[in-house]
């Protein structure tokens, strides 16, 4: 029975990983899944049985799910920033990523991707029209759109990246404890 629940957690975790490219909390779920799977398989201290997953596994998959997030936060005003954006670059940058990815996810109906796209041109969008708004020329703003855009799709990639690691630790963890 142990690894029938280690496969199912494995397929559920693969669906998760799916949802970090539309920009969904994908690696949290793994995250939740595995927390989850760990306290329901948890071992025997009477026995010394650790049960599933280790302490030490549940916390490195954590850390890492956290250091992706924050990466992929601030990855569009770092682009905005070394294309030369003011803090309104940086403002329209996660404000533009954040609803390019709501509205691209309906407008876009490519799964996954359409939220992808949508976060991507709203960073652009957003850093250069507030650049622009902000007294910025039309070349300047421009191209920290484009670092704002390009910076969103480094972070997504850096979570994809890390969501990847955690599935691979979660996979190797359940099945070899």
């Amino acid at each position: 029975m142990f690894y029938v629940w280690a496969t199912l957690l494995i397929l559920l975790n693969t669906v998760w990983l799916a949802t970090v490219v539309a920009g969904l909390p994908g690696t949290w779920l793994i995250v939740f899944t595995t927390a989850l799977v760990a306290w329901w398989q948890r071992g025997d201290v009477a026995t010394d049985d650790e049960g599933m997953f280790s302490i030490a596994t549940l916390v490195v998959i954590i850390v890492l799910a956290a250091l992706a997030e924050v990466v992929e936060f601030f990855t569009g005003v770092v682009g905005s920033k070394r294309a030369g954006g003011t803090r309104w670059g940086s403002v329209g940058a996660l404000v533009g990523g954040l609803a390019g990815a709501i509205a691209a996810t309906f407008l876009i109906p490519i799964p996954l991707l359409g939220s992808l796209i949508g976060a991507c041109g709203g960073a652009c969008l957003g850093a250069w029209g507030l650049e622009l708004v902000g007294g910025r020329k039309m070349k300047e703003s421009v191209d920290v759109g484009v670092g704002a855009g390009v910076g969103t799709l480094v972070g997504r990639v850096v979570k994809l990246i890390a969501g990847v690691a955690i599935w691979v630790i979660v996979a190797v963890a359940a099945f070899w404890p």
